[in-house]
């Protein structure tokens, strides 16, 4: 399976007010999301060029700036996975991507009190623009909590860096369970969903020359581990097919096990960990209490508590009597062997019944036996 975990979309906001005289001015504006045919035939047409390319899951990506609030947030990835058709083997996901600047950079709505707001979302995005906010990132928002954030992108295509990627920050991002995010648009002279969003303009040469400059620092400060490698495209002509991807990001220095692993094992790893966000620091999960089913063979409950009640004397009884043999009929097997063995050692003769035997024993030599010496005076 591949995945693309960032496709971005972009909404039609409509903001109304209250139509109610009496209660004017005291409602807050209501923002609300709208897709327009139009938009929905060209999302409904990339999603079959992606289907088409051979990818199995894809995250639509909602782009927030600066600070979530819970009066204006409109989650408009809702009602967009409902106008849209559904396909066989293809899983479409919820991704909010929060981009962190210097105004937001104390509070940008990773609170407790906006939990329910980020909860039906499946996978949680940052996008620092500063040094501070790529520490917060990587030290604190990393770590397991229901307000976790997944996904580290960086903005590949800027001239420079707005920071520097510590070695330290990294590999604790890395070993809290974070991943960091290389989209493959800069690659092509495009800037990015998350570049378009705040106003960048460099595209082109200049573009691609970045992209290849900050994605191999990427690479060489995580050292191939921990990398995503996603579209981030806003048109249909910039997507690539897997194997095309694999053999771009080859060229930052990976090895094909790990760019591999960046299309098809690290995406789903990351997916697995995000589902525990509504668990305790992820470790604990609901409980299933499983009944085994009934017993059809072997000992039943009424054999096992009759072993059970049984004394020790009466289960060694039990062995004993089985084991032990009569005396006689010991003594007759006894003597049986013994006579047995003396009819071998006589060859075969049978003794009489005062115990006396019926002929000279055969002591096994064959031929006749010489007649004794007499005894006299030899005559010369």
């Amino acid at each position: 399976m591949y995945y693309d975990l960032n496709v971005p979309v972009v909404a039609h906001e409509v903001t109304g007010a209250s139509q109610s005289k009496k209660n004017k001015g005291k409602q807050p504006q209501q923002t609300v999301s709208l897709f327009t045919p139009a938009q929905l035939a060209t999302i409904e047409a990339r999603v079959d060029l992606l289907v088409h390319l051979g990818y199995n899951v894809i995250a639509f990506n909602q782009t927030v700036i600066k600070k979530i609030d819970p009066k204006t947030h409109v989650n408009a990835l809702d009602t967009l996975l409902s106008q849209l058709k559904t396909r066989p083997r293809v899983l479409f996901l919820k991704r909010l991507t929060i981009v962190l600047d210097e105004e937001s950079e104390k509070g940008f709505g990773l609170a407790s009190a906006n939990a329910s707001v980020i909860e039906p979302y499946d996978i949680v995005a940052l996008v620092p623009t500063t040094a501070a906010t790529f520490s917060s990132a990587c030290l604190t928002h990393s770590l397991p909590s229901p307000l976790t954030a997944h996904i580290i992108s960086l903005q590949l295509t800027l001239p420079r860096l707005p920071f520097h990627l510590k070695h330290t920050l990294v590999r604790t991002a890395i070993k809290n369970g974070a991943v960091f995010e290389i989209n493959y648009a800069g690659a092509l002279g495009e800037s990015g969903a998350n570049s378009s969003a705040l106003g960048v303009s460099d595209t082109g040469p200049s573009a691609k020359r970045n992209w290849w400059a900050a994605a191999r620092e990427v690479v060489r400060v995580t050292k191939g581990k921990g990398i995503i490698v996603s579209s981030g495209a806003l048109a249909e002509a910039d997507y690539r097919g897997p194997r095309d991807v694999q053999n771009l990001i080859c060229l930052l220095g990976l090895a094909q096990n790990l760019a591999h692993d960046a299309s098809a094992v690290t995406p789903k790893s990351l997916l697995i960990r995000a589902q525990t966000r509504r668990t305790y620091r992820a470790v604990l999960s609901e409980p299933k209490l499983v009944f085994p089913p009934p017993q059809t063979s072997g000992p039943t409950t009424q054999d096992l508590d009759t072993s059970l009640s049984q004394t020790p004397q009466a289960a060694s009884n039990n062995r004993t009597a089985t084991t032990d043999v009569p005396r006689d009929v010991e003594a007759d097997t006894c003597g049986s062997k013994k006579r047995a063995r003396e009819q071998s050692i006589s060859g075969g003769a049978t003794s009489s019944p005062g115990g006396l035997a019926d002929g000279p024993p055969n002591l096994g030599i064959s031929g006749s036996s010489r007649p004794p010496k007499k005894k006299g005076k030899h005559v010369t």
